[in-house]
């Protein structure tokens, strides 16, 4: 059985729980090493993706049925600025310090994630019709 496509749900900025806790603030060049260690580090990266999902459902709605961007990288955006408050910035900047290693394993991580809100959101909305599965 060929698996739908998610259909992109749109939700108003201002309930973006990212929007609201300052992942788009301009960051803290102090806090760069924090987040070095933090995303380099898969269980513990990995484990927040899986908390963050839950914690900002209207930002996971709005951004993870967008299948045109890059969901991993903004889902481990989030999950840094959800478990250290550290904004989008700064997490970019310590992407650039992960060995090759380490970005393959946080995008393990992701793509785990991304996957099981995918056979969530199927699942959820499979009584729905094709309102929500294209």
């Amino acid at each position: 059985m060929k698996m739908q496509k998610i259909k992109q749900q749109w939700v108003p900025y201002w309930e973006w729980e990212d929007w609201i806790n300052g992942m788009w603030n301009k960051g803290d060049e102090s806090r760069l090493q924090e987040a070095i260690d933090f995303t380099g580090n898969a269980e513990l990266y990995g484990a927040a993706m899986g908390e963050v999902i839950k914690a900002w459902p209207r930002t996971m709605l709005n951004s993870l049925t967008n299948t045109s961007i890059n969901r991993r990288a903004f889902l481990g955006h989030c999950a840094v600025c959800f478990k250290l408050g550290i904004s989008e910035d700064i997490t970019r900047q310590a992407w650039g310090f992960l060995t090759d290693q380490q970005r393959i394993a946080a995008d393990a991580e992701a793509t785990k994630h991304i996957k099981n809100y995918e056979d969530t959101y199927r699942e959820l909305y499979q009584n729905m019709g094709a309102a929500l599965l294209s």
